[in-house]
Parts: structure tokens; C-alpha cells; sequence
């Protein structure tokens, strides 16, 4: 299904393959934290801000805000390079933990803190060659959205005509 709904956005194939592959890493590395204790939807949302905070400086939340976004996926609304970077820091993550065998919240936190250490490291050296952020408020699709107030008012004017 996720592959129908990228196809219409007009994501080109490249993306697509990408987002897929990440959506599987992000599978591989839940199987691996909940061999590591870690059970509860909020543990894996803590978790998940840890890499984000570390390699973005935003937990997920305040990305989303970032880039415009209300209800809609951040990663589909990440360019390549974002996109890269989150798998990375994910899968670094789920080696460490393979490697250090953490147990709980608070272990599995430091394993997060560090791969998402690992994709920043990365981040900072691609952005001194490029001399720019990769960070990028753009949104794969440059949603535009209507004041609520606003859009209330206009159907309000609407119905009195």
C-alpha cells in the first residue's frame, strides 16, 4: 500500500526504493529493541526522538513543525538526504544494540544517543563540503494549508450569499 500511495505523489522511483528500504531497516531495528526490553509504543517514540534529537537537533515533533507538517508522514516529506541520514541513524542504532546487548529503556537510550551520533557525524562532514544545511524545510509535496479561522469565515460569507 505504501508504494500505491508514493506512486500517486509523484515520488520518483529512486525515493521510492529508498523510503521502502528504510521502512524494513525500521522493522529490523523494533525486532531488535523489543529483544531489548523495550515494549511499550512510548519507549519506541523515546527511542526514536533520541536518534532524531542527536542527528537533527530536533526530536520528531519539532522536525515535522519545522517542515510545515501537521498529520502527514515526516519521512515522506523528507528529501533524500534527511531520509538517508534517519535510516542511517537507525541502523547504526540496531547495530550497537546487536553488539552491546543493552536491556531497557535506559541502556537502549545511550545505544540511540550514539546512532544517532554516528548519522550527525555524517551530516556535519557532508555539510562542511557542501557548505550548506542539509536540513531543509521543504515538504515532498509543498503543503499549503488554509488559515482554520480563516476557511471558517469563508463558509460562513458562503452560506449567506
Amino acid at each position: 500500500m505504501l508504494l500505491i500511495i508514493i506512486g500517486i505523489n509523484g515520488y520518483d522511483d529512486k525515493w521510492i526504493k529508498q523510503r521502502l528500504t528504510g521502512v524494513v531497516d525500521r522493522h529490523k531495528l523494533t525486532d531488535v529493541w523489543k529483544e531489548s526490553g523495550i515494549t511499550k509504543n512510548y519507549e519506541y517514540g523515546i527511542l526514536t526522538n533520541e536518534i532524531y534529537q542527536e542527528w537533527s537537533g530536533m526530536k520528531a515533533s519539532q522536525y515535522k513543525e519545522y517542515k510545515g507538517l501537521r498529520k502527514e508522514s515526516l519521512r515522506d516529506n523528507m528529501t533524500d538526504i534527511e531520509v538517508t541520514l534517519a535510516d542511517l541513524g537507525e541502523i547504526a542504532t540496531r547495530e550497537l544494540v546487536k553488539e552491546h546487548k543493552p536491556y531497557g529503556l535506559k541502556e537502549n537510550r545511550e545505544m540511540a544517543k550514539r546512532g544517532g551520533r554516528i548519522a550527525k557525524n555524517t551530516r556535519d562532514n557532508l555539510e562542511k563540503e557542501l557548505g550548506k544545511s542539509v536540513i531543509s524545510k521543504e515538504n515532498a509535496l509543498n503543503y499549503k494549508y488554509i488559515d482554520d479561522k480563516k476557511l471558517i469565515e469563508d463558509k460562513k460569507s458562503r452560506k449567506k450569499k
